[in-house]
């Protein structure tokens, strides 16, 4: 193992305390800390040292990737890492979101071809999956919930303009893209009435307080609206969130562990000033009841827990080591990446023992012997999930 050296992105929507905390640096940081990127994805690289100096992840596994990935995962997926490991702290909420599956991905990338990057959609021709673990108390946007719930939300706002709306989700799921293209549609010069026919009602209720927050972020966006539609959750640490392709989706609030398919594909439908896609987000987006959002850790062992997934882009492990499991070995495939998320832990893979303290991380090759992991704090391991 050696230590990784990852950039924080610097999002508006971003935490001063969160990340700074985690890593024990002074608080409040400079600016907004948003996401701890921890891999080799070419928008933000994480570096490992090199005789001295920084050198980007991306390259090396670039160039060396029979080193990095081993053959299996370089058949499976080329001379790229096939995961990206992050802390994401927000403050504010992020946009109104989904990511495309495999094939949406690579059409869509292939039909931009030749436009200038400012004009495009897809960034690059890979799906994104996503589960995220709090490591704080942490609220969220994640799938439709059921359409009738969402219907007697709306209604109670007593809106006549939203009745075409509520009779669409009455219809149950099938009515759920008529009810979404309705509100991301609705003409720009009325949002404002819309919007302020909504947050003038007296309504109280979850769901007028959560119109009323979002709208003071994002006032005259439709977007507000649709927030409505989805599950609203909120995590304890240790419970997670697993988002496939087509679901919409947004983050409002704390701090987690995210890891994804090493894509940067985002459809976005509002709740942002960056370029919405109303079109190819509708295109995308599985209008389906997503019915159990959340997911619990299980224990697969003494001090190991992990969300199993159905990808094989990437898998994620937890591991708590201390007085009572002073040690765990992971006979997990290379390559790795580990992330202390408190107290201290030594990290070895047969090539290399490396010590992490909190918001610290190390990387293994894949040639490395089955991970070690001991001393007295959190980490969690990212690697692919083929087995």
């Amino acid at each position: 193992m050696e230590p990784l050296y990852g950039p924080i992105r610097d999002y508006a929507w971003g935490s001063r305390s969160a990340i700074a905390l985690l890593q024990g640096r002074v608080v409040p940081s400079a600016g907004p800390e948003a996401e701890l990127w921890l891999g080799a994805h070419p928008g933000a690289p994480a570096n490992v040292d090199r005789a001295g100096e920084r050198v980007s992840l991306c390259d090396l596994v670039r160039d060396e990737p029979g080193q990095w990935l081993g053959q299996r995962v370089s058949e499976r997926f080329g001379s790229r890492l096939p995961f990206l490991l992050k802390v994401l702290a927000a403050d504010a909420p992020l946009s109104l979101q989904a990511h495309p599956d495999a094939e949406q991905a690579r059409a869509g990338y292939a039909a931009e071809a030749g436009l200038p990057e400012g004009q495009r959609t897809y960034s690059d021709p890979h799906h994104k999956p996503e589960l995220l673990v709090a490591l704080t108390p942490f609220e969220a946007l994640c799938g439709f919930r059921d359409p009738a719930e969402s219907a007697e939300a709306l209604a109670a706002f007593g809106v006549p303009e939203l009745a075409p709306v509520v009779a669409a989700l009455r219809a149950g799921p099938a009515g759920l893209r008529t009810a979404v293209r309705t509100l991301l549609g609705w003409p720009v010069a009325e949002r404002d009435g819309l919007l302020g026919g909504v947050l003038a009602a007296s309504v109280d209720t979850p769901d007028a307080e959560l119109a009323h927050r979002l709208a003071k972020a994002y006032p005259a966006d439709p977007g507000v609206l649709v927030a409505l539609l989805l599950h609203h959750v909120r995590l304890v640490p240790g419970e997670a969130i697993w988002m496939p392709a087509g679901n919409l989706h947004a983050y409002l609030s704390g701090c987690g562990v995210e890891i994804m398919a090493a894509s940067d594909n985002v459809l976005r439908g509002g709740l942002t000033p960056k370029r919405v896609d109303v079109d190819e987000l509708l295109r995308v987006l599985r209008f389906e009841v997503l019915d159990a959002p959340v997911r619990a850790a299980l224990p697969v062992g003494p001090g190991v827990d992990w969300w199993p997934v159905p990808v094989d882009d990437f898998a994620l492990h937890r591991v708590r080591v201390g007085a009572t499991v002073p040690s765990v070995t992971l006979p997990l495939p290379g390559p790795r990446v580990v992330l202390c998320a408190g107290g201290a832990v030594t990290v070895d893979d047969g090539a290399g023992a490396v010590t992490l303290a909190s918001g610290e991380a190390a990387i293994g090759t894949a040639a490395g012997e089955p991970l070690r992991i001991s001393g007295d704090g959190e980490a969690y391991v990212a690697t692919s999930g083929l087995r």
